[in-house]
């Protein structure tokens, strides 16, 4: 309930602005700033994503990319994991890329309000509970005696929302329990890795074997829906969201994650007619 009063208190006055305030910068403090070739426009493509590992990745082939340069003369890439960050961008459209969730588009109406439509989908997956000497028990007692390692920003499902949903159907106050906050997947893994935690939320990835047992790993909740990238269409600019397909695509597959290798593309690039695959964005 608190979460839907808190998109409601976004949502219903960005129902309201005008355009002018769409061309406010955000209040987020976290970003890259950087000019394109084409630094003549006054015009800034503003990028969102929740952790500063991602913007330091994606600040390279988005300032030297040459379709954008050609539409913008600046680009801000801005990082934050909180909900009413997001939601903020969301709103206001002030972002014209955004890694979000389903269900916060959803319950912001995004796509229909501000015309976002996806670019890039991560596949369903399983989060879990993952230790690296015994099997994670789904017990009171258990976790009570556990570091826990979760991520710092609460968007995430698999390692921040799932497992705080199960420490509350344990009835278990958050303040008796011995969480660590990592800035990322990764390094949750490095925590677990050098034995700074007794176990973390998370995805399972093939290349987690090659640390972490399989048989160590207690399942929390299954289908969860992958994030995503959204690109905001109030055009239909076919070639701007194919060069953010290909450049952000790049970039992810780059992290040569198994899961990442997944990824589900809702534009048809390559070959003619050109465009958004339509029906694309109801598939698992």
């Amino acid at each position: 309930m608190l979460i839907l009063l808190l998109l409601a208190n976004w949502f219903l006055p960005s129902v309201l602005v005008n355009s002018e305030l769409n061309k406010l910068s955000p209040v987020g403090s976290y970003s890259y700033i950087c000019k394109t070739s084409g630094s003549s426009s006054l015009a800034v493509f503003r990028v969102h994503v929740p952790v500063r590992s991602l913007a330091e990745k994606l600040k390279k082939p988005l300032c030297s990319d040459l379709v954008i340069a050609k539409q913008y003369g600046s680009i801000e890439i801005y990082w934050g994991g909180s909900l009413a960050e997001q939601i903020e961008f969301l709103a206001k459209g002030i972002a014209d890329v955004i890694l979000s969730k389903d269900n916060v588009m959803e319950a912001m109406m995004a796509e229909s309000t501000q015309n976002y439509m996806p670019l890039i989908g991560y596949p369903s997956y399983t989060a879990f509970f993952i230790s690296a000497r015994e099997k994670p028990r789904i017990d009171k007692a258990y976790f009570l005696d556990k570091t826990i390692g979760l991520v710092d920003y609460p968007t995430s499902r698999s390692a921040h929302i799932l497992p705080k949903q199960v420490f509350k159907q344990l009835d278990i106050d958050l303040s008796a329990l011995k969480i660590v906050y990592a800035s990322s997947h990764s390094a949750l893994r490095e925590l677990l890795s050098k034995g700074e935690v007794d176990l973390i939320a998370s995805y399972w990835q093939e290349q987690d074997q090659q640390r972490f047992s399989q048989n160590y790993i207690t399942p929390i909740a299954d289908n969860v829906s992958g994030s995503k990238w959204y690109i905001k269409m109030t055009d239909e600019n076919t070639d701007l969201a194919c060069a953010l397909q290909g450049s952000i695509s790049d970039v992810v597959n780059d992290i040569q994650s198994s899961y990442f290798n997944k990824l589900k593309h809702y534009w048809q690039c390559d070959i003619a007619p050109y465009g958004f695959i339509v029906g694309n964005e109801n598939e698992n």
